[in-house]
């Protein structure tokens, strides 16, 4: 639950990714963000957070899916962003899957802060430490989630899903490391047909 750290982060993922490559090494990567301010922050400990939270995201991607993330298409590259923040917060990935992918795929694509609050009072069920969370705090969950959603291209500012458009080969890189993570993507099996082969 501790996404709240900005959203996308498209430019600066795509820039530490690239310094991955070159480096091969996150704590290098790190300690060079960090040194020269590449994050381009006004305090220390802002550009440590959110280098910490870029490269804890960006570690959820293969190889192939962070060469894809640099050389990519800005929709390839926001897609691939989405993927590592569900792979890294599972109660985003189970969010994109069991609301916005269920609704997508049932015709349903509007979205509501109700829907919201349904899933969370859902997962409480299971995980009793949600109830402790305060309003306030839930609304600021909401809030980031939905933000990132729209950088992602996959929610309108009206609230409506929109279908992911995946290129063939960003089908192919994802199903080549986890096919199941195609589900955080709201998109019609038939749509994937062949792609994933």
């Amino acid at each position: 639950m501790s996404f709240t750290t900005g959203t996308l982060f498209c430019r600066e993922s795509v820039m530490l990714a690239a310094l991955f490559v070159d480096l091969n090494d996150w704590n290098v990567v790190r300690n060079t963000v960090i040194a020269d301010n590449l994050l381009q922050t006004r305090t220390l400990n802002t550009s440590k957070r959110f280098c910490r939270e870029i490269i804890s995201r960006l570690k959820t991607l293969s190889g192939q899916e962070l060469e894809l993330l640099i050389n990519g298409t800005s929709q390839e590259q926001a897609y691939l962003l989405w993927l590592a923040i569900c792979r890294r917060y599972t109660f985003i990935g189970d969010f994109a899957v069991e609301i916005i992918r269920e609704r997508f795929i049932s015709l349903k694509t509007d979205l509501s802060n109700e829907d919201f609050e349904a899933f969370i009072h859902k997962k409480s069920e299971w995980h009793s430490e949600i109830d402790a969370i305060q309003p306030s705090t839930r609304s600021k969950l909401r809030q980031v989630l939905f933000k990132m959603l729209r950088e992602a291209d996959l929610l309108t500012v009206n609230n409506t899903i929109n279908a992911a458009l995946l290129s063939p080969r960003l089908v192919q890189v994802i199903a080549h490391h986890k096919s199941r993570d195609l589900a955080f993507f709201p998109v019609f099996e038939a749509d994937l047909q062949g792609f994933a082969a």
